[in-house]
């Protein structure tokens, strides 16, 4: 089965982006379907949030991943999806816990506030790492309509 990525990214990005479409292509084989910009011209973030999590929340996409400056904007926009689960990952550990824990589908990252390395470590751990499920499974379904 093809495994579809939806990658987006405003114009904090564009070279985080490239270096992932890479990692994803050559480690993973995953088809990536591009959202973001190409440029360091300012857009807005939501606009490119939205489409992504459009496509995870539909099933389009199985994974996402959003980069802006910090991620935080990104996840906001994302999180108010049905099926979305977005996470800012800062370090491994966090994209570790947050797949195991979360179930997380959208990957938010801080192209500003984080190396080159450890993005390349926080996207192969959380592509690497799957739900546990068990006690989680009750926590997740609290997520739903709670207000």
């Amino acid at each position: 089965m093809t495994k579809i990525v939806a990658i987006g990214n405003d114009h904090a990005g564009p070279d985080v982006k490239r270096m992932l479409q890479r990692i994803l292509k050559e480690k993973w084989n995953y088809v990536v379907v591009d959202y973001g910009t190409d440029t360091t011209d300012s857009i807005d973030y939501p606009d490119i949030a939205h489409q992504v999590a459009s496509d995870v929340n539909r099933g389009r996409a199985h994974m996402g991943i959003l980069i802006c400056g910090t991620g935080i904007g990104m996840s906001m926009v994302a999180n108010r999806y049905e099926n979305v689960r977005a996470a800012v990952c800062t370090d491994s550990s966090h994209s570790v816990l947050t797949r195991q824990h979360n179930d997380a589908n959208i990957l938010c990252i801080g192209s500003r506030t984080t190396s080159d390395d450890e993005i390349e470590r926080i996207v192969t751990d959380f592509f690497n790492t799957k739900y546990e499920g068990g006690r989680h499974v009750q926590r997740l379904n609290k997520f739903r309509n709670r207000v």
